[in-house]
């Protein structure tokens, strides 16, 4: 993972990027924490392009921006099928990285060529001679992108909001499967991905095997690396399964024993659910701890990183994780998330009315993962330049997943996985000694839950301390935007306009790329429909909220636990 900023012209002209350029150098080191290994920059007619580098393949060998003849490239990315595009076109190869690919595929296909990198990405690529160029973002949103209008008439792009809210009149996200194209026909937004479980609910038959077999090769193609790697390794099923198939698939190649990272309060579950998963995969396991004070120390920086007022629960634990783990000396990880989103893992799932409203749910839970978890879990650890790799959002997977029946991937209500949610992904895995059969059947924790209760309390009580009864009164006339619906989401808006609306050039405009947090248990604005009694409850994420069916869960002594 990297980060980039891009400032391309819209017209032709080249006097406005030439002016643009001294600025934009300035702003590229406001995203080092992305790229501390590398620094470069291109200048052309048509854009400049400034990239900071986290060298994962080909370390000395990479740096970018790339050019190749009239056509240079930036990119965030991790294309796993490099070497196969490279073959396929007979292309000469610019550097020994994955990311040399980008570059003849966009040139020979365009657009299109997009749909032809598997990996996950954000990419700037620009010809230089003919003024047209293409910035795309993956098909799950994984690698962060915005695009911000200059008041000099030219598109800067960026990896993170931060290195625009100064310099452009307004700003937004790039969607998720869609590229800004530049050519003959002018400026304009393309989706280039587009599923058909998007717009209809499938009817195909689950097939447990064939979901194995997809997430094993995910996980395969993700351990491609020139540095030290790890999983991430809460002890829930998701996260688990990532760490069980990469411990087989290193094993399998003589690599050794995978590292494994987990985090909590002393008290947290996660932990000693974690242990547990480690040694029955045989992992070198590392465990780290914090404290309330720790957390609460990390929430403006948290804030600063995410560049979001959502997530922040789970982003603080992820946040000091990912410090962890990179002062380790590691640069590239494993992650579980997308499971809950695609297979129905929140507890909230437990009370969808039917199989359409269950399948439009997790269509919308999937299509938002760039405004929620996916945007925590990428920004979180690269504020330490740590990369994060997810194997349940590869896009076969997540197709292949999404096209099954709602009925197969609903809640069963009887039978081995009666009352489970994600029994599909659990079946998938039930027979070959994958997991220990206490963590095969355990029930959905929630991160910010699962590191330990004490946190997600202290926060509801110091924002009470900081929030009064009058300013929630008045909390519209303050927030109009998605109006924080409690104490905690009013002191994180607070930190949010603090930093990215009051006094930046791009104002109000950032509104436009937070998610609406107004939930229960996770689940959507919309989903508040299927209970009455949540309109009430609307801004308590923790799935502790479903009390009628949330097993609370106790680590009696984690630090005494065997291990």
């Amino acid at each position: 993972m990297c980060g980039f900023l891009a400032v391309l012209s819209v017209d032709g002209g080249s006097d406005s990027v030439r002016s643009c350029a001294a600025r934009a150098s300035v702003m590229l080191d406001s995203l080092e924490h992305r790229g501390p290994d590398q620094r470069g920059e291109w200048m052309g007619e048509h854009g400049w392009l400034g990239h900071r580098r986290l060298a994962i393949m080909a370390p000395e060998d990479g740096k970018q921006p790339l050019v190749q003849g009239g056509v240079a490239w930036a990119s965030n990315s991790e294309i796993y099928n490099s070497e196969m595009l490279m073959g396929a076109l007979a292309a000469d190869a610019v550097c020994a990285a994955d990311s040399k690919a980008i570059g003849p595929v966009l040139s020979r296909y365009g657009v299109r060529g997009l749909e032809m990198l598997d990996g996950q990405f954000a990419i700037a690529w620009i010809d230089d001679e003919s003024g047209h160029w293409i910035v795309g973002r993956d098909h799950a949103g994984i690698c962060p992108l915005y695009v911000g209008w200059h008041r000099s008439g030219v598109l800067w792009f960026a990896s993170e909001m931060k290195a625009l809210v100064d310099d452009c009149d307004r700003i937004e996200l790039v969607e998720p499967g869609c590229a800004w194209v530049r050519d003959e026909r002018g400026v304009r937004v393309e989706r280039w991905y587009q599923p058909s479980w998007m717009r209809e609910v499938p009817k195909r038959k689950a097939d447990p095997a064939l979901i194995r077999s997809y997430l094993i090769d995910a996980v395969d193609k993700r351990m491609m690396s020139d540095v030290p790697w790890g999983v991430l390794l809460s002890g829930g099923l998701d996260s688990s399964l990532v760490a069980s198939i990469a411990a087989r698939l290193s094993a399998r190649k003589g690599m050794g024993p995978i590292h494994t990272f987990s985090i909590g309060l002393d008290d947290s579950i996660d932990l000693l659910r974690a242990r547990e998963v480690a040694r029955h995969i045989g992992s070198i396991h590392h465990e780290f701890r914090f404290t309330i004070e720790d957390a609460m120390e990390a929430l403006p920086r948290v804030v600063e990183h995410l560049e979001s007022d959502q997530q922040i629960r789970t982003g603080v634990p992820t946040y000091l994780l990912g410090k962890c783990v990179k002062d380790l000396g590691f640069k590239m990880v494993l992650s579980g998330e997308g499971a809950d989103e695609i297979f129905g893992g929140y507890l909230y799932f437990h009370k969808a009315p039917s199989p359409e409203a269950f399948h439009e749910e997790t269509v919308r839970k999937v299509t938002r993962l760039h405004q929620f978890d996916v945007m925590r879990a990428n920004k979180a650890p690269m504020a330490s330049g740590l990369e994060l790799r997810f194997p349940l959002l590869d896009r076969a997977l997540m197709d292949l997943s999404m096209g099954i029946d709602p009925r197969d991937r609903m809640i069963p209500k009887d039978g081995v996985w009666g009352g489970v949610e994600k029994a599909l992904l659990r079946e998938a895995f039930r027979h070959g000694d994958w997991l220990p059969d206490s963590i095969l059947h355990r029930q959905k924790e929630q991160f910010s839950d699962g590191v330990g209760y004490g946190w997600v309390d202290a926060l509801r009580d110091r924002a009470e301390l900081h929030v009064s009864d009058a300013q929630m009164e008045s909390v519209k006339a303050r927030f109009p935007e998605m109006s924080p619906a409690n104490k905690e989401m009013y002191w994180m808006r607070e930190m949010f306009e603090a930093r990215f609306v009051e006094g930046r050039a791009s104002g109000r405009s950032v509104f436009t790329s937070l998610g609406d947090g107004r939930s229960v248990a996770c689940c959507t604005h919309e989903a508040l429909s299927w209970d009455p009694r949540w309109s009430s409850m609307s801004g308590d994420i923790s799935g502790r909220t479903m009390k009628d069916i949330h097993q609370v869960s106790a680590a009696k002594d984690v630090r005494g636990a065997a291990g």
